[in-house]
Protein backbone atom coordinates (compact mmCIF):
# COMPACT_ATOMS: atom_id res chain seq x y z
CA UNK A 1 0.00 0.00 0.00
CA UNK A 2 1.55 3.50 -0.94
CA UNK A 3 2.34 5.74 1.89
CA UNK A 4 1.79 9.54 1.27
CA UNK A 5 3.91 11.76 2.33
CA UNK A 6 2.28 14.78 4.41
CA UNK A 7 2.52 18.46 4.27
CA UNK A 8 0.68 20.52 6.98
CA UNK A 9 0.99 23.85 6.54
CA UNK A 10 -1.38 27.63 6.70
CA UNK A 11 -3.18 29.62 9.41
CA UNK A 12 -5.69 26.54 9.38
CA UNK A 13 -2.95 24.34 9.76
CA UNK A 14 -4.11 22.08 6.44
CA UNK A 15 -2.87 18.88 4.98
CA UNK A 16 -1.86 18.05 1.36
CA UNK A 17 -1.03 14.67 0.60
CA UNK A 18 1.62 13.72 -2.08
CA UNK A 19 1.08 10.09 -3.52
CA UNK A 20 3.51 8.34 -6.02
CA UNK A 21 1.66 6.13 -8.28
CA UNK A 22 2.45 4.29 -11.17
CA UNK A 23 1.67 7.39 -13.93
CA UNK A 24 3.81 10.21 -11.51
CA UNK A 25 2.97 12.05 -7.99
CA UNK A 26 -0.03 12.80 -6.83
CA UNK A 27 -0.91 15.79 -4.72
CA UNK A 28 -4.14 16.22 -2.85
CA UNK A 29 -4.78 20.22 -1.89
CA UNK A 30 -2.57 22.58 -2.03
CA UNK A 31 -2.29 24.20 1.67
CA UNK A 32 0.15 27.51 1.92
CA UNK A 33 3.77 26.53 1.75
CA UNK A 34 3.57 23.23 -0.01
CA UNK A 35 4.77 24.77 -3.23
CA UNK A 36 7.90 25.71 -1.14
CA UNK A 37 8.26 22.24 0.21
CA UNK A 38 7.80 20.24 -2.43
CA UNK A 39 11.12 22.55 -4.12
CA UNK A 40 13.01 21.43 -0.97
CA UNK A 41 12.45 18.26 -1.36
CA UNK A 42 12.70 18.49 -4.96
CA UNK A 43 9.34 16.84 -6.11
CA UNK A 44 7.22 17.02 -9.09
CA UNK A 45 3.86 16.75 -9.38
CA UNK A 46 2.13 15.20 -12.15
CA UNK A 47 -1.78 15.82 -10.68
CA UNK A 48 -3.16 17.99 -8.08
CA UNK A 49 -6.71 17.19 -6.93
CA UNK A 50 -8.52 19.32 -4.87
CA UNK A 51 -10.89 17.97 -2.39
CA UNK A 52 -12.95 21.53 -2.25
CA UNK A 53 -12.11 25.49 -2.87
CA UNK A 54 -12.00 26.63 0.57
CA UNK A 55 -8.88 29.56 0.92
CA UNK A 56 -7.09 26.89 3.11
CA UNK A 57 -6.86 24.07 0.72
CA UNK A 58 -5.43 26.21 -2.62
CA UNK A 59 -3.81 28.66 -2.17
CA UNK A 60 -0.92 27.33 -3.17
CA UNK A 61 -2.57 25.96 -6.49
CA UNK A 62 -1.60 28.54 -8.94
CA UNK A 63 1.82 28.40 -7.91
CA UNK A 64 2.01 24.47 -8.42
CA UNK A 65 0.06 24.75 -11.45
CA UNK A 66 2.23 26.82 -12.74
CA UNK A 67 5.87 25.59 -11.65
CA UNK A 68 4.86 21.27 -12.26
CA UNK A 69 2.68 22.23 -15.56
CA UNK A 70 0.05 20.05 -13.96
CA UNK A 71 -3.60 18.69 -14.89
CA UNK A 72 -6.10 20.26 -11.80
CA UNK A 73 -8.84 18.25 -10.78
CA UNK A 74 -12.14 19.70 -9.09
CA UNK A 75 -15.68 19.48 -8.22
CA UNK A 76 -16.13 22.59 -9.75
CA UNK A 77 -14.02 25.62 -12.12
CA UNK A 78 -12.25 28.20 -9.74
CA UNK A 79 -14.62 30.37 -7.85
CA UNK A 80 -14.06 33.08 -5.32
CA UNK A 81 -17.81 32.02 -4.09
CA UNK A 82 -16.45 28.41 -3.04
CA UNK A 83 -12.78 29.64 -1.57
CA UNK A 84 -14.36 32.05 1.52
CA UNK A 85 -11.67 34.47 0.58
CA UNK A 86 -14.17 37.73 0.87
CA UNK A 87 -15.48 36.49 3.93
CA UNK A 88 -12.12 35.69 5.85
CA UNK A 89 -10.77 38.65 4.62
CA UNK A 90 -14.30 40.43 6.33
CA UNK A 91 -13.14 38.43 9.40
CA UNK A 92 -9.55 39.63 9.87
CA UNK A 93 -10.18 42.94 8.57
CA UNK A 94 -7.85 42.86 6.29
CA UNK A 95 -8.58 41.40 2.28
CA UNK A 96 -6.17 38.71 0.93
CA UNK A 97 -6.68 37.01 -2.53
CA UNK A 98 -6.15 33.48 -3.46
CA UNK A 99 -4.01 33.61 -6.53
CA UNK A 100 -6.50 32.34 -9.08
CA UNK A 101 -5.97 28.59 -11.16
CA UNK A 102 -7.67 26.61 -13.82
CA UNK A 103 -9.09 23.51 -13.19
CA UNK A 104 -8.60 21.75 -15.99
CA UNK A 105 -11.36 18.55 -15.39
CA UNK A 106 -14.17 19.43 -13.70
CA UNK A 107 -16.05 16.30 -11.74
CA UNK A 108 -19.09 17.35 -11.31
CA UNK A 109 -21.22 14.69 -11.88
CA UNK A 110 -18.66 12.20 -12.08
CA UNK A 111 -18.55 9.06 -10.52
CA UNK A 112 -15.13 8.07 -11.68
CA UNK A 113 -11.88 9.35 -13.32
CA UNK A 114 -8.83 7.50 -14.42
CA UNK A 115 -5.63 9.28 -13.26
CA UNK A 116 -2.08 8.40 -13.23
CA UNK A 117 -2.50 4.94 -13.98
CA UNK A 118 -5.22 4.46 -11.47
CA UNK A 119 -9.17 4.79 -11.42
CA UNK A 120 -10.69 6.76 -8.22
CA UNK A 121 -13.88 6.75 -7.27
CA UNK A 122 -15.25 10.48 -6.65
CA UNK A 123 -17.62 10.87 -3.89
CA UNK A 124 -19.40 14.02 -3.94
CA UNK A 125 -20.61 15.12 0.07
CA UNK A 126 -21.42 18.58 0.55
CA UNK A 127 -22.40 20.31 3.62
CA UNK A 128 -18.86 21.61 4.63
CA UNK A 129 -18.83 23.23 1.22
CA UNK A 130 -20.71 22.71 -1.66
CA UNK A 131 -17.83 21.51 -3.88
CA UNK A 132 -16.73 18.94 -1.07
CA UNK A 133 -15.24 15.68 -3.08
CA UNK A 134 -13.76 12.94 -1.80
CA UNK A 135 -11.14 11.02 -3.78
CA UNK A 136 -11.05 7.07 -3.02
CA UNK A 137 -8.82 4.58 -4.54
CA UNK A 138 -10.42 1.30 -4.10
CA UNK A 139 -7.85 -1.13 -4.48
CA UNK A 140 -5.30 0.43 -1.35
CA UNK A 141 -8.25 1.62 0.65
CA UNK A 142 -7.03 4.96 0.63
CA UNK A 143 -9.42 7.76 0.33
CA UNK A 144 -8.79 11.74 0.50
CA UNK A 145 -11.91 12.94 1.85
CA UNK A 146 -10.64 16.81 2.40
CA UNK A 147 -13.26 18.99 5.11
CA UNK A 148 -15.74 15.80 5.29
CA UNK A 149 -14.71 13.01 7.81
CA UNK A 150 -12.24 13.65 10.92
CA UNK A 151 -10.88 11.64 13.26
CA UNK A 152 -12.89 11.67 16.05
CA UNK A 153 -15.40 14.46 14.33
CA UNK A 154 -16.44 16.28 11.26
CA UNK A 155 -15.62 19.88 9.56
CA UNK A 156 -17.52 22.82 10.39
CA UNK A 157 -20.95 23.63 8.69
CA UNK A 158 -21.48 26.95 9.97
CA UNK A 159 -19.96 28.93 6.91
CA UNK A 160 -23.03 30.07 4.26
CA UNK A 161 -24.42 27.37 2.50
CA UNK A 162 -23.45 24.72 5.22
CA UNK A 163 -25.51 22.07 6.25
CA UNK A 164 -24.72 19.63 9.00
CA UNK A 165 -27.62 17.26 8.50
CA UNK A 166 -26.30 17.26 5.08
CA UNK A 167 -22.95 16.03 5.78
CA UNK A 168 -23.66 13.66 8.41
CA UNK A 169 -25.91 11.93 5.58
CA UNK A 170 -23.27 12.09 2.91
CA UNK A 171 -20.99 10.39 5.18
CA UNK A 172 -23.35 7.41 6.27
CA UNK A 173 -24.99 6.88 2.95
CA UNK A 174 -21.42 7.25 0.56
CA UNK A 175 -18.38 6.56 2.86
CA UNK A 176 -19.52 4.58 5.71
CA UNK A 177 -20.62 1.78 3.48
CA UNK A 178 -16.59 1.38 2.01
CA UNK A 179 -14.88 -1.39 3.63
CA UNK A 180 -13.80 -0.85 7.53
CA UNK A 181 -9.98 -1.33 6.45
CA UNK A 182 -9.99 2.18 4.20
CA UNK A 183 -7.82 4.85 5.73
CA UNK A 184 -9.00 8.18 5.81
CA UNK A 185 -7.16 10.83 5.08
CA UNK A 186 -8.23 13.66 6.10
CA UNK A 187 -7.76 17.75 5.63
CA UNK A 188 -6.93 18.55 9.21
CA UNK A 189 -5.33 16.23 11.86
CA UNK A 190 -4.62 12.45 11.78
CA UNK A 191 -5.37 9.84 9.06
CA UNK A 192 -8.59 7.31 10.49
CA UNK A 193 -10.17 4.43 9.05
CA UNK A 194 -13.81 4.28 8.06
CA UNK A 195 -14.38 1.03 10.55
CA UNK A 196 -13.11 3.04 13.81
CA UNK A 197 -14.67 6.26 12.48
CA UNK A 198 -18.28 4.03 12.00
CA UNK A 199 -18.03 2.48 15.36
CA UNK A 200 -16.32 5.92 17.56
CA UNK A 201 -17.20 8.97 16.02
CA UNK A 202 -19.21 10.91 18.37
CA UNK A 203 -20.89 12.98 15.54
CA UNK A 204 -22.97 9.78 14.75
CA UNK A 205 -23.76 8.25 17.87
Amino acid sequence: MPEPLIYTGGIAVTNGYLLSLPGGNLLVDAPEGVAAWLRQQNLKVDALFLTHQHFDHVLDAAEIQAEHGCRVYAFAPYSRDLTLEILFGAVMGSPFSVPPFTVDEVLEGKSQIDALGETWKLYHVPGHSPDSLCFHLPGQNLLFDGDVLLLDGVCRTDFPGCSLRQLLSGIEEKLFVLPDATRVFPGHGDDTTIGRERRENPCFH
